[in-house]
């Protein structure tokens, strides 16, 4: 038990310095064996089956993000699904779904608006980078 409250701690005190703890209050994280997709047929007939099937560390719905064991420590992962946690957050989750679906439908995966955001602030967080509040930079966006 102690190295599973350590993990949080540290990740708490790292991830403070991005969000806020207002914030890191309301966000919640699974892990799991399987990542949870949902997989019906109309999804597939409007072009997300390589979405569906591809292999993902996490994902993220509305507050609480889903990751796999081996990535549990992984400080990037969680920090990119928070990202998509605040995204979920301000727009609201028909919102946020319908523009989620329409930049994968557009552009592909890669280079997903939200996806390019999301990627670009983690790796400014693996960096070192300045620190930021992320969350009025994601609201900012919109």
């Amino acid at each position: 038990m102690f190295i599973k409250e350590y993990a949080v701690i540290h990740l708490l005190a790292n991830l403070l310095t991005f969000y806020p703890h207002e914030f890191l209050k309301t966000a919640f994280y699974v892990v799991v064996e399987h990542i949870p997709k949902p997989d019906f047929a109309g999804l597939r007939e409007i072009g997300l089956s390589d979405f569906i099937d591809m292999d993902v560390a996490g994902i993220t719905y509305k507050n609480t993000y889903y990751i796999l064991p081996h990535v549990a420590r992984n400080l990037r992962v969680h920090f990119h699904e928070l990202a998509h946690v605040v995204q979920w957050r301000e727009l609201g989750a028909h919102a946020f779904i319908m523009r989620y679906i329409n930049e994968i439908q557009t552009c592909g995966y890669n280079d997903a608006p939200f996806e390019k955001m999301a990627y670009k602030l983690d790796a400014h967080f693996t960096i070192n980078g300045n620190k930021f509040n992320i969350s009025d930079y994601i609201t900012q966006q919109f």
